[in-house]
């Protein structure tokens, strides 16, 4: 039977194997942005999705065995891994601390390309915008929410459809 230092060692390993598995395809999404390949950007958004569901899955379990461990040390479920060091044996300490830090720093590099990505889609979704409107000039109006963001409809989509078939 494992030890629970190994049962949250090896419930890391796995988070980080996630994280890598999300943080590799935010960086192919870039590439596909780059390259201008909408196909590549829909079909790695949906990997993307199901990729974080992965992840949500395996955090969740990992947060399980924490509480578990927290609780079996007369500790509060949602304490944090770090604060529950000194009841890992003192040989594993270090690995569980690296594992840590590890986790730490993908959840920082995956926000921050996430942010990226985000700011990237954003812009591309615009341009895309702006291009249809100096096309078609009269057949989108801008509008701004309470909120002061600004939409764009078309308003004369149902005649446009109608010519098309």
């Amino acid at each position: 039977m494992k030890s629970h230092w190994e049962l949250i060692a090896e419930s890391l390993r796995a988070e980080l194997a996630e994280y890598g598995g999300l943080l590799h395809l935010f960086e192919q999404q870039q590439r596909s942005l780059f390259a201008h390949d909408a196909d590549s950007v829909l079909s790695v958004g949906i990997a993307i999705e199901s990729q974080a569901r992965a992840l949500s899955t395996c955090r969740r379990r990992r947060e399980e065995i924490v509480a578990s461990f927290a609780l079996r040390n007369n500790r509060p479920a949602n304490s944090t891994l770090r604060s529950l060091l000194t009841f890992i044996d003192i040989d594993a300490r270090p690995l569980i601390e690296a594992l840590i830090d590890e986790v730490n720093h993908l959840v920082h590099r995956m926000r921050r390309t996430s942010s990226h990505n985000h700011t990237l889609l954003t812009r591309v979704v615009e341009v895309h915008q702006e291009t249809l409107a100096h096309l078609r000039p009269h057949a989108f109006t801008k509008t701004y929410s309470p909120g002061g963001r600004v939409s764009v409809a078309s308003s004369q989509a149902s005649s446009t459809l109608r010519v098309a078939g």
